[in-house]
C-alpha cells in the first residue's frame, strides 16, 4: 500500500470536545503504532458552519495534548478546483443529474426515489446527485466487521453539490480520503453510514481506497452523542494529561498506575506501543464516566 498514513479531519465549527479528542488519539495512535504518518485536514468547506478562531483553537488543543502532525495543515477550502474537476467528470459520463426536490417532500420516502433523474440540464437553485442505479458496496472494516450496502435501497441517488453550490461532505470526504497519501481512516462509528457511499464515489473515480476502523462513538449520560450540536463541552488545554488518560480508558488503554511521573510525551510512547484494535472489536458507543 506504500507509506501508511492516517488522518484526523475536524470541522472548525467549535473547539475540540471529549468526543472529538478521542477520535484524534486513536487515530494518531493508530498511525504511530503502524509506523505510519499522522495527517491533519481541517474540513472547512461548510462555509456557513465555520466559526472564526475554531481553526486556531482546534490546533493549539492538538499541540497541548502532544497529538502532532506530520507536514502542513491541510484545509478542504483549498479543494475546490479538484472537487469541480471530479463534478466536470461525473457531468462528462451523464453519472449526475439536477434536482430540485425540497426536504420536506423527500423526509418520508426514504431512499431517494428518483423524481429528478431526467434533469440532465444545469438548473438553478439545484442541487446534484449522483447515480447509484444498483451499485452494491462492500468493505470490511477493522473494527465493525463485514459492511454490505445496497446505495439503491438504503439512500438512493445522493447528494455531491449542494442546493446553495457548496460541495457536499461525501464528495469532499471521498476526494481527500482517496489520496493516495492515507491509508488508514479511523473515525467515530456515526460516521460509518457515509462509508459506502464515500466509496462508490472512490470507486467512480478512479481513487485509491483506504482501510476503515470506526471506533465507538462517545455517548454522554443522556444517551446521546457527545457533539458540538448537543453543547459538548471544550476539553481543557490545561488539563491535557487528564484528558488523554481519560480517552486511553475509553479505548481500552490502562498504563500502569505505578508509574509515578507519566508526562504527554511517555503517555503516548507507551499508547503506541501498547494500541490494539482487538478491544474495541464490534463495540459502537461507550457512555463517559
Amino acid at each position: 500500500m506504500g507509506i501508511l498514513a492516517g488522518r484526523f479531519a475536524p470541522s472548525p465549527t467549535g473547539p475540540l470536545h471529549m468526543g472529538s479528542l478521542l477520535a484524534a488519539t486513536a487515530s494518531y495512535l493508530d498511525a504511530r503504532a503502524r509506523g505510519g504518518q499522522w495527517l491533519l485536514r481541517i474540513d472547512d468547506i461548510d462555509t456557513y458552519r465555520c466559526i472564526p478562531g475554531a481553526t486556531e483553537q482546534i490546533l493549539q488543543t492538538l499541540e497541548a495534548h502532544g497529538l502532532w502532525w506530520d507536514g502542513s495543515v491541510q484545509y478542504q477550502s483549498e479543494n475546490l478546483a479538484e472537487y469541480q474537476a471530479a463534478l466536470d467528470l461525473l457531468a462528462q459520463r451523464n453519472d449526475i443529474f439536477y434536482c430540485n426536490c425540497s426536504r420536506r417532500s423527500l423526509a418520508a420516502k426514504g431512499a431517494y426515489p428518483g423524481k429528478c433523474r431526467g434533469n440532465q440540464q444545469p438548473l438553478e437553485d439545484a442541487a446534484i446527485r449522483i447515480r447509484v442505479a444498483a451499485a452494491i458496496v462492500e468493505f470490511t472494516d477493522l473494527l465493525q466487521g463485514q459492511q454490505i450496502e445496497r446505495l439503491a435501497e438504503s439512500v438512493g441517488d445522493f447528494i455531491i453539490r449542494r442546493r446553495d453550490g457548496l460541495i457536499a461532505y461525501q464528495l469532499a470526504t471521498a476526494i481527500d480520503d482517496g489520496n493516495p497519501r492515507i491509508s488508514h481512516v479511523v473515525r467515530g462509528s456515526d460516521l460509518l453510514g457515509n462509508t459506502a457511499r464515500q466509496l462508490y464515489l472512490m470507486q467512480q473515480l478512479n481513487l485509491a481506497t483506504p482501510v476503515y476502523a470506526h471506533i465507538p462513538t462517545l455517548n454522554g449520560a443522556d444517551g446521546r452523542k457527545l457533539s458540538k450540536q448537543n453543547h459538548a463541552p471544550a476539553v481543557a488545554d490545561d488539563q491535557a494529561l487528564e484528558n488523554l488518560l481519560t480517552a486511553f480508558g475509553y479505548l481500552g488503554l490502562h498504563p500502569p498506575t505505578q508509574s509515578p511521573h507519566w508526562d504527554i510525551t511517555s503517555l503516548l510512547d507507551w499508547g503506541c506501543e501498547h494500541w490494539s484494535l482487538e478491544q474495541l472489536q464490534g463495540q459502537t458507543s461507550v457512555c463517559v464516566d
